[in-house]
């Protein structure tokens, strides 16, 4: 009798489970928005390197997805980290926590060129905590500037209207922490 693995509705459920989209979850894993479609299908099958970067985004560990069991990570190395699809030239948003969609706050590094600044955000439910690493910043919440060195932090709700801009001569780098997650 020959097993039956059902990899592409278990690839669907954990991609839904997550809040993405094939096209998302297809950027993150490095792949094309055609594959995933194909694999949740179960019309191909992915290599074992190819399986483990999608359940890397996914926050899943690869014996666990063959065994039906959820594995909370408690660790997440650098290579784990998944390059935002809101990065440019100018700023690059690295999200730290695969999955951070399914939990209650989403922790991104934040890297600002010289000049450069994030969009405004108009404001949206839940809250943001930040804590320049390097460089420095000025924080724009409500019209209002607040000039930011290293080391020092922030915290608001996210219904207020917020942004950064690089102030400095060097490349500024922040740890962001929204709640819910937005990145």
């Amino acid at each position: 009798m020959e097993a039956v693995l059902n990899i592409g509705e278990k690839i669907r459920r954990l991609r839904k489970a997550n809040n993405l989209t094939q096209e998302e979850l297809a950027n993150r894993a490095y792949l094309t928005k055609g594959f995933i479609s194909q694999l949740e299908r179960d019309r191909t099958s992915p290599s074992i390197t190819t399986l483990k970067g999608i359940l890397d985004v996914l926050g899943e560990e690869l014996a666990d997805f063959f065994l039906d069991i959820k594995h909370e990570s408690v660790l997440f190395n650098k290579n784990a980290r998944v390059l935002s699809s809101t990065s440019t030239e100018q700023m690059r948003v690295e999200l730290l926590v695969p999955s951070a969609q399914s939990r209650l706050m989403d922790p991104v590094l934040v890297s600002l060129k010289p000049g450069a600044s994030t969009e405004t955000h108009l404001g949206h439910e839940g809250e943001e905590f930040g804590f320049l690493l390097q460089g420095s910043v000025t924080l724009w919440v409500d019209k209002e500037a607040y000039r930011m060195r290293k080391g020092d932090s922030f915290y608001f709700a996210s219904h207020r209207e917020h942004k950064l801009h690089n102030t400095g001569k060097s490349t500024a780098k922040l740890l962001w922490i929204v709640s819910p997650p937005v990145f």
